[in-house]
């Protein structure tokens, strides 16, 4: 990552560091606040954090590598999450997602050119009543079908 990004990333980790009072226990949450800043967790910001806690880089990567609510790839700036869980499944998840990657021209786990979305197959998203399911921007939308 260039100079000009280092200088963006550190102030705005600098200050998430300090609003948990630089807590090594409190890792997932300051990672999760990394994310949400900048739709993804970039390297100079785990390096960042890594320093600021006083804890091994690769305590800092393993955390951010074990969930898989994280990414160290920059995201689309909409996510929309397929559910391939059984429910889903058996009611057509496949022929939705298959539809999305048509629509979005990006396979799931990519994004978009234009990085307006991120397109995910997941596994069950807890709304199986409802399937199949597609999650846009955290917002459910039960009984997909292809149209």
């Amino acid at each position: 990552m260039c100079t000009e990004t280092r200088e963006i990333v550190a102030p705005k980790v600098k200050d998430i560091l300090n609003k948990y009072a630089k807590d090594k226990g409190m890792l997932v949450a300051i990672l999760q606040d990394i994310q949400t800043e900048f739709n993804y967790l970039p390297r100079p910001a785990l390096e960042a954090v890594s320093q600021g806690l006083g804890v091994p880089m690769s305590q800092v990567y393993s955390v951010a590598t074990f969930f898989k609510a994280f990414s160290l790839k920059p995201k689309g700036k909409h996510s929309v999450h397929v559910c391939m869980g059984t429910a889903c499944h058996v009611r057509g998840a496949s022929k939705i997602l298959d539809k999305l990657v048509e629509k979005l021209g990006c396979c799931a786990g990519e994004n978009t050119e234009d990085m307006k979305f991120s397109l995910d197959a997941v596994n069950c998203v807890g709304a199986c009543a409802l399937g199949p399911v597609v999650v846009v921007d955290g917002q459910y939308v039960g009984n997909m079908t292809t149209e």
